[in-house]
């Protein structure tokens, strides 16, 4: 078996085994991603619970064969634990689950696990790597590019870029954006990215080809969203 398919099964699996358990949680970061836009990959997978809802999501975790593991060094967010599972010799497949809240180190911006259930829904989440999918708790759209947007590291600008022609209320996201950076400079950053030379490359290289009317399209989105750079 192709070692990502190999990841992303055991992924899916552990994922329909917290739901069969009555596990709550909803799902952010990259596998987020692919409930709205192209699906990609995804190293792990980021969910979010209640302290007792992450001790629970973890007792169940280790039963599917996975490990506590420390956080990386470098980590993006605080506050979270991580399980590991090698499906393969020297492929993992890794949760983080990020409880009660979740604080992003670059940004500063805080999102309380409350406000992510309250903008979240049971969708379809497709894999990429195999004809299937599964219904799970899933951030929406506009909140995800909101947290996204906030962090803009390289990954969640192409991440960003693929979701915004599937954010509906730019005034509501707006709002949150001004409520936890500085809206200008974020969005210039962005703009500066995605208008780069190598931009349509990079993306290309994690989503696959991407057509240029698609492309001219988010990009025009992008730029008219926030009138204020």
């Amino acid at each position: 078996m192709d070692k990502f398919a190999a990841r992303e099964k055991e992924v899916f699996g552990a994922l329909e085994t917290l739901v069969h358990s009555k596990c709550d949680f909803a799902v952010i970061g990259g596998y987020a991603v692919n409930a709205y836009a192209l699906p990609r990959f995804s190293v792990d997978c980021d969910l979010v619970a209640s302290e007792d809802g992450a001790r629970k999501i973890g007792k169940v975790l280790l039963s599917c064969g996975f490990n506590r593991v420390p956080p990386p060094k470098h980590a993006p967010y605080v506050n979270f634990v991580r399980l590991e599972k090698e499906v393969m010799p020297n492929i993992i497949a890794a949760f983080d689950i990020l409880y009660e809240k979740v604080h992003d180190r670059q940004s500063g911006a805080t999102f309380a696990a409350d406000w992510i259930f309250s903008h979240s829904s049971i969708v379809s989440l497709p894999a990429k790597t195999f004809a299937g999918q599964m219904k799970v708790r899933v951030i929406d759209a506009d909140a995800l590019f909101v947290m996204k947007f906030c962090c803009a590291r390289a990954t969640d600008i192409r991440d960003i870029f693929m979701l915004c022609d599937k954010v509906k209320g730019w005034d509501w996201v707006r709002a949150e954006l001004a409520a936890r950076v500085d809206l200008a400079v974020q969005h210039r950053k962005i703009m500066q990215k995605v208008s780069g030379a190598e931009f349509r490359k990079d993306l290309g290289g994690v989503y696959g080809y991407v057509e240029p009317a698609a492309f001219g399209k988010r990009l025009k989105i992008l730029e008219s969203a926030f009138k204020i750079s």
